[in-house]
């Protein structure tokens, strides 16, 4: 099959297209054939060699994490799906090696869920880190009807589907956004105010009274303006800063759940969350989607589209 890998860390120069045997199915996996995946920034910090520590690494490795495709082959024991089944899924392992960049994967069941019946496969594999974290980040702040929600980075790939699935809730958004992402934050559903010195102000002319969650999707800091912006009881969560628990708040660490990828496709079907594409590379130009999403300024997500249907 057709993958790409990487044998040491370094920058996107690293990621070469190569041929690789295709993978062995345990009993609790099913080889999917995929049609899609997407880039998230957890992608190029792995590849840097940044969670050095967190995971063993074992060359070559095939990046990726998300998958959108169709199932092969069925394993040992594996009732929950058919050969022909459309899914997708948050396939992260306990070891760095065999990702999703690739034409086939071999993915446990507990990653895996149904794919969106309304989603394009390139939009069902934008979904799964990015949706999950924003899902189950709010999911552990307690998020609910009558909560005024700070998220910053709204515009982002993660923020964009934490400002939708937050309205879902029955929350008011507030979102923090460059000035040209306004309108976008708007459309989501979110109310925008600026990054930087001005935010604070404007945050407090939305909710005089302070908001009730914050969630950080940006790091530098951010998060450290949460007691000038919250009421009392505010919960606070960050996926950028790990600092974060200086101001009350948790760092979570995004996990494959079935259950969960099931709620984000039924919130897709309905109409509730949709995903936003900012750019689809073919295979062969991975490092390229790589260096896009290295920028920083991505409008929703970047995703490789690795075979078609």
């Amino acid at each position: 099959m057709r993958a790409i890998t990487y044998s040491r860390f370094g920058g996107p120069e690293v990621l070469e297209l190569t041929e690789q045997p295709t993978p062995t199915v345990p009993p609790d996996s099913v080889l999917v054939r995929v049609r899609a995946t997407s880039v998230n920034p957890v992608d190029y910090l792995v590849r840097e060699g940044k969670l050095e520590g967190l995971m063993d690494a074992y060359f070559p490795v095939v990046p990726g994490w998300d998958v959108a495709g169709v199932v092969e082959q069925v394993g040992l024991d594996t009732p929950e799906y058919q050969v022909g089944d459309e899914v997708y899924g948050y396939v992260r392992t306990d070891v760095l090696h065999g990702g999703t960049t690739a034409e086939l994967v071999a993915a446990p069941v507990r990653t895996l869920a149904r794919k969106p019946t309304t989603a394009s496969f390139e939009e069902a594999a934008a979904l799964p880190l990015a949706g999950l974290t924003a899902h189950q980040s709010l999911r552990r702040l307690e998020v609910g009807e009558g909560d005024t929600v700070l998220i910053h980075n709204a515009a982002g790939g993660v923020g964009s589907f934490a400002v939708q699935i937050a309205r879902a809730l029955g929350a008011r958004v507030i979102g923090t956004a460059s000035p040209a992402r306004h309108d976008y934050v708007r459309d989501l559903g979110g109310e925008p105010v600026p990054y930087g010195d001005g935010m604070v102000a404007a945050v407090h002319e939305l909710a005089p009274d302070g908001v009730d969650v914050v969630l950080d999707l940006v790091g530098g800091g951010a998060v450290r303006s949460t007691p000038e912006v919250a009421k009392d009881a505010v919960r606070v969560a960050s996926i950028a800063d790990p600092q974060v628990g200086e101001v009350g708040g948790f760092y979570p660490w995004v996990r494959p759940s079935t259950a969960d990828l099931t709620a984000l496709a039924a919130l897709v079907d309905e109409g509730a969350v949709r995903v936003e594409i900012q750019q689809v590379f073919d295979l062969e130009h991975t490092a390229d989607a790589h260096r896009l999403v290295a920028e920083g300024h991505t409008r929703g997500k970047v995703v490789i589209r690795v075979s078609e249907g």
